[in-house]
């Protein structure tokens, strides 16, 4: 039988990916970077999906890159060709990534692409025993997945180079402390956590919460200028929305909105 690389569950509004090579750590392949890319691609387009959350099966999130596997491909030094509809996962094309949110799980070995992934997520959740390590120096090249220009961001520039041009490990207390996760919990929670983070995403008024993320985004990519001068224009066609009119009948009818995308 065809070996099940990456599970792909809808629960709810809610879509969970998860590396499912447990015996190999979770060791990140080309066809496994095809699936996760496949899968966004879904996230992004159907309506019904609000938020992703992206996890490893088993004791490790992912070892990284399945390195024999992708060396000759990034000698190239060309994307890695994905079928239509699909989404790179690291975002590196800013004008086709997801536009929906993705929460990532990680516990366990946590190595070089875990870190890219993560970087190009939204909200990241770690189990105290998570190790990350950005190794490509010590295997002969360079993080080509988005840390290098990134991990600055998430952690400032001394730290970052601190583990990009060692290929050091750091644990997940220290990805806490320095504000690489937003949550620390113990080994075995970390989906549970990462579920309910994104059910409460998904609760919300799905395009509020792309809108919110567009914004966020515009500011990291066009600078904060940019982002404010975009916020006004962007509220009429957001208050002429289905949703909208729901909020406020709830509001005065102190109930929860029950929001459609719409």
């Amino acid at each position: 039988m065809d070996e099940i690389k990456l599970t792909v569950e809808r629960r709810g509004h809610v879509l969970l990916m998860g590396f499912n090579r447990p015996q190999k750590r979770n060791a990140f392949d080309v066809d496994t970077y095809k699936a996760l890319a496949a899968a966004y691609g879904e996230l992004d387009r159907d309506p019904e999906l609000r938020c992703g959350v992206v996890f490893g099966h088993g004791e490790h999130f992912t070892a990284g890159l399945d390195l024999p596997q992708w060396a000759p491909v990034l000698a190239e030094g060309k994307p890695v060709p994905i079928s239509e509809g699909s989404l790179d996962p690291f975002g590196l094309d800013e004008s086709r990534r997801c536009r929906k949110p993705v929460v990532v799980a990680a516990q366990g070995v946590s190595f070089t692409v875990a870190v890219e992934l993560m970087l190009a997520s939204d909200i990241r959740i770690a189990a105290t025993d998570a190790r990350f390590a950005q190794l490509e120096v010590l295997r002969g090249f360079f993080p080509c997945g988005g840390a290098t220009v990134r991990l600055m961001d998430e952690i400032g520039w001394g730290n970052a180079q601190r583990y990009l041009l060692t290929g050091d490990e750091f644990s997940g207390t220290d990805a806490y402390r320095m504000g690489f996760v937003q949550h620390l919990v113990e080994p075995g929670r970390q989906l549970q956590v990462a579920l309910e983070i994104a059910e409460k995403i998904a609760a919300a008024a799905p395009l509020g919460v792309q809108a919110s993320l567009a914004s966020s985004r515009l500011a990291r990519r066009e600078g904060p200028r940019a982002a404010l001068e975009a916020l006004m224009p962007s509220l009429p066609a957001m208050m002429d929305t289905e949703d909208m009119r729901e909020a406020v009948l709830a509001f005065t009818q102190r109930r929860q909105a029950v929001f459609t995308g719409r």
